[in-house]
């Protein structure tokens, strides 16, 4: 278990007090947006650099794409090693990320949520609720829905390393242990330990192509060699808890000393100056209306200028 979010100290602070112990990573995608606008040189270079090097899987992968970097700019190189490499590098973090590496789900609640935040606080949670509510129906039909050993996202994956692998040459040095021949490249599969020398196969929990080819090669199915969260079993038990309905507001049992407190409104900061920024889309009937179209002055046309109105006076 780990939490995944940007460098935000209050952050940092909360997770430590309510998760003690527990590691905290950071986001790779808000950690490239401040290198961009902090280090003004060679962007398209860094970006594919910076997101390979994040996600390598071996310490030697992770070296010789630094190596690049600091090439590049040596400054990024510096800036990446003071955040420390086991908050952002999947290789060096201390607990598996597998398949995230981003805070993407805090994103789309983010932009779910936008307008429910103008909303008092009750009508905010009962939003929430109904939000989580929908969800958790919709992911639960999904995994009942699934008829495969390992949730959709997960089995595909395996499909796909499992056609990597039909390629691949097996040589068996014990019953555990295997040499993968991939055209000059040469791989070691350990599965008792279910590692591989690629990395993929103790990172992701899954196994990649070399050990798929060493099952093939022992005649042995996969089933054993992924992380049981990625099974359907697992799925199901997620999902299975309810968001319970809430009954009307009539109904409700509420103690008397809760209706007895008297909840103040905070005491805010000072508003600054001048009218707060709300951006405002305009109607269909105001992007019509001649309030929004320039006329070229020669003649009652719209969305011309003077240059290419058929009514403007021809030069003598």
């Amino acid at each position: 278990m780990c939490v995944v979010s940007d460098r935000h100290e209050s952050i940092l602070k909360a997770t430590s007090v309510v998760y003690p112990g527990m590691a905290h990573y950071s986001c790779m995608w808000h950690i490239w947006t401040n290198i961009r606008s902090k280090f003004k040189k060679g962007h398209l270079q860094l970006h594919e650099l910076y997101f390979a090097t994040a996600r390598s899987y071996t310490l030697d992968e992770f070296n010789e794409r630094m190596l690049k970097i600091e090439e590049v700019d040596l400054r990024v190189k510096s800036y990446l090693y003071d955040i420390g490499y086991h908050r952002w590098s999947r290789v060096h973090a201390t607990v598996n990320r597998t398949f995230t590496m981003t805070s993407n789900i805090a994103e789309s609640l983010n932009a779910v949520t936008k307008d429910a935040r103008e909303l008092p606080i009750f009508d905010i949670f009962e939003y929430m609720r109904t939000l989580l509510e929908r969800w958790t129906k919709e992911k639960l039909s999904k995994a009942k829905g699934t008829f495969t050993y390992l949730g959709h996202k997960y089995n595909k994956e395996l499909e796909d390393n499992s056609t990597l692998s039909q390629k691949l040459r097996v040589r068996a040095s014990t019953d555990h242990i295997h040499t993968v021949l991939d055209g000059v490249k040469r791989y070691i599969v350990c599965l008792e330990n279910k590692k591989c020398s690629c990395g993929q196969f103790q990172l992701d929990e899954l196994p990649c192509a070399h050990a798929l080819a060493a099952l093939r090669h022992r005649n042995e199915t996969y089933e054993n060699y992924c992380s049981p969260y990625y099974t359907r079993k697992s799925l199901l038990l997620t999902y299975e808890m309810p968001v319970n309905p809430l009954p009307d507001e009539g109904k409700w049992d509420v103690p008397q000393h809760i209706l007895d407190e008297v909840v103040k409104p905070p005491a805010g900061d000072k508003r600054q100056p001048g009218r707060p920024h709300k951006e405002r889309y305009k109607t269909f009937d105001e992007i019509k209306s001649k309030k929004y179209k320039v006329s070229c002055g020669n003649c009652e046309g719209e969305g011309h200028n003077k240059r290419t109105c058929k009514n403007a006076p021809k030069k003598k």
